[in-house]
């Protein structure tokens, strides 16, 4: 057998170290290697992700003169591509001499691999200029980088025109269309591809699965891991972990439990999975359990005791972080970037100025750990929420790099808090000089504005945001209730129960009026009458959804609400009162933190 028919052999059998090996061997014996070998062995470095060794048979191939040979260049292409190095793969498939569908569908996955989505659906354009038509490998791709641009648009686009080109709609098509309905939110439409696929594999259900947990359809998402198994399919880690992180999300402890269950029993509990647990159940309000289940872990990498650390600090337990990140320093693992962040923000959640400033300095004098913006943002969070925000200042102009718009909004919001007026509306307009993207910063730099009673300047900023198309988010508060999460707007109507509801609040505020509890009508920011205020204070949403957990839960049974924006000051004062007066724990996550209220306290001190 001569050596070509035994390399290409080789190749064929899918076994390319041997091909490589082979190629040495005949380099050795002095036989000069042509077109198809040179394509074989750079096709067998791709698959190892050998990109030294594929460099060097190109260096050789273009030596031998295939400079230009288009299955040769082609091979180089989809070596780089593989390998991650798309800047090279651009260069190579500019300079060839003629692209085709392979050239371009190496392009458009490889971009796709490396998460290039935009460049992906640049290059498909590009594509249809020249007049060529995608398979069903580009099809994929582009619906892969549809899903993660939530270009919704394009992906119903091509699933268009995938039915019109009588597209073969395998399992690796309809599971690629299923998640990309899923990240544009479509879950009818993602189930409907699930229902008509006539094979499914554990990929295919694990994708449904965690569309439905990630937009807080827990009870569906639980439904579907039990009918995945009674199909006989036994859902993989990969999936069951994607589950644990939309439970992490949205705070979904009961599917939580149910999946870190499945998992002891089923799967082979190891560092990785012990990890994301302790993350869902911390996000899910369990600080106990996550401490539990990290004692219990016996090999911990830099990412599992970064995950308690945080756990910690967004529970208010600063000293608790630090206790473990002191842990974690008499282990051979040296804290990161990312354990510094989560330390000193856990000093910024319990209000440990002090700690938090030495740590700050620590981390750069000792550990040679050059401050990001992030964790700028914690300090100057720090200081700005214990009244010092001409210290927070003075930390901000001394950066070395132009400080981004995070920092100054972490300053604003600590101005807000101290009722530090003249400095905050300075502060607020350096951040409307910026022109900020998220509609949520226009509306804290509104609140700026109203708590300082300028309205004029609320109206200018509230028309500034019409102007550029930005909507204010509404604030909402979930509720989850035997699995299932009901959310509510700030004097929301609609739901079933809403007569009951209203009839619950109005018991609670009698109750917590005889227990002395004075609405604090400041942080309604609206230019209202007093009764107005109260009665607006008195159906904002978590109160809403704290009165609807009540009705639909046992006596004494553990509450868990979701705030999208933080709780202002009036409800959080009333929370205290109502855990009181039912004898319930009550656990409210909003956007920054945990606050734990229990008989007539807060977990927070009331710091926050």
């Amino acid at each position: 057998m001569t050596w070509n028919a035994l390399i290409i052999a080789y190749s064929r059998k899918g076994s390319p170290d041997e091909v490589i090996g082979l190629y040495r061997r005949m380099i050795l014996e002095g036989i000069k290697p042509d077109s198809s070998i040179f394509t074989v062995t750079l096709k067998a470095c791709a698959s190892l992700l050998d990109l030294k060794t594929g460099e060097e048979i190109r260096d050789l191939a273009i030596e031998y003169g295939y400079k230009d040979d288009v299955f040769v260049c082609s091979s180089v292409l989809n070596l780089y591509a593989k390998c991650g190095k798309m800047d090279e793969a651009m260069r190579i498939f500019d300079g060839m001499p003629k692209k085709d569908l392979v050239s371009w569908t190496t392009m458009i996955s490889g971009f796709v691999r490396i998460g290039g989505s935009m460049e992906a659906v640049t290059i498909y354009r590009r594509m249809q200029n020249e007049g060529m038509e995608g398979d069903g490998i580009v099809m994929v791709g582009l619906l892969q980088s549809c899903a993660s641009l939530g270009d919704l648009k394009m992906g119903l686009s091509i699933h268009g025109y995938m039915i019109r080109r009588e597209f073969t709609m395998d399992v690796v098509v309809q599971t690629t269309l299923i998640d990309m309905y899923v990240k544009n939110g479509l879950l009818t439409v993602a189930s409907s591809v699930f229902r008509k696929m006539s094979y499914r594999n554990v990929v295919s259900w694990g994708a449904l699965m965690s569309g439905f947990a990630q937009n807080g359809f827990a009870g569906e998402a639980f439904e579907l891991l039990i009918q995945m198994q009674r199909d006989g399919f036994k859902p993989d880690m990969a999936s069951l972990l994607s589950v644990l992180v939309a439970c992490s999300h949205i705070g979904l402890l009961k599917l939580g439990k149910s999946v870190h269950g499945y998992i002891a029993r089923r799967l082979e509990f190891d560092h990785v999975s012990a990890t994301a647990m302790i993350d869902m159940y911390s996000k899910c309000g369990s600080l106990s359990s996550a401490c539990s289940l990290f004692d219990r872990v016996n090999t911990r990498d830099m990412i599992s005791w970064n995950a308690i650390i945080a756990g910690y600090g967004v529970h208010g337990q600063g000293r608790e972080a630090l206790s473990i990140f002191l842990q974690m320093n008499e282990t051979n693992l040296k804290p990161d970037h990312a354990t510094f962040a989560s330390l000193l923000s856990a000093f910024s959640h319990s209000g440990l100025v002090e700690e938090g400033l030495h740590w700050f300095n620590l981390m750069v004098t000792d550990y040679k750990i050059q401050p990001h913006e992030k964790h700028y943002v914690c300090v100057v969070d720090l200081l700005a929420r214990a009244g010092r925000v001409e210290e927070a200042h003075e930390l901000i102009e001394a950066m070395v790099n132009e400080p981004g718009i995070a920092v100054w909004v972490a300053l604003l919001s600590g101005c807000r808090n101290k009722v530090n007026i003249d400095f905050g509306q300075k502060i607020a307009n350096k951040v409307l000089q910026l022109k900020p993207d998220d509609p949520g910063i226009y509306a804290l730099v509104s609140n700026v504005f109203a708590a300082a009673r300028n309205w004029d300047a609320v109206a200018s900023v509230r028309k500034l945001m019409r102007n550029s198309g930005r909507k204010k988010i509404p604030g909402y508060s979930v509720a989850e209730v035997n699995g299932r999460l009901h959310a509510f707007l700030v004097e929301d109507k609609s739901h079933p129960q809403h007569e009951k509801i209203v009839a619950m609040l109005e018991w609670l505020d009698q109750e917590m009026r005889k227990m002395g509890y004075v609405p604090n009508t400041e942080f309604v920011l609206h230019d209202l009458d007093e009764e107005v205020k109260q009665r607006m204070l008195f159906n904002h949403s978590e109160r809403l959804a704290i009165a609807f957990a009540l009705l639909n839960t046992g006596p004494g049974a553990r509450l868990l609400i979701t705030k999208n924006l933080r709780v202002c000051g009036d409800c959080h004062e009333a929370t205290k009162f109502i855990s009181k007066i039912v004898d319930r724990e009550i656990v409210v996550r909003d956007v920054k933190r945990f606050h734990h209220f229990k008989d007539g306290f807060c977990s927070c001190g009331d710091y926050w």
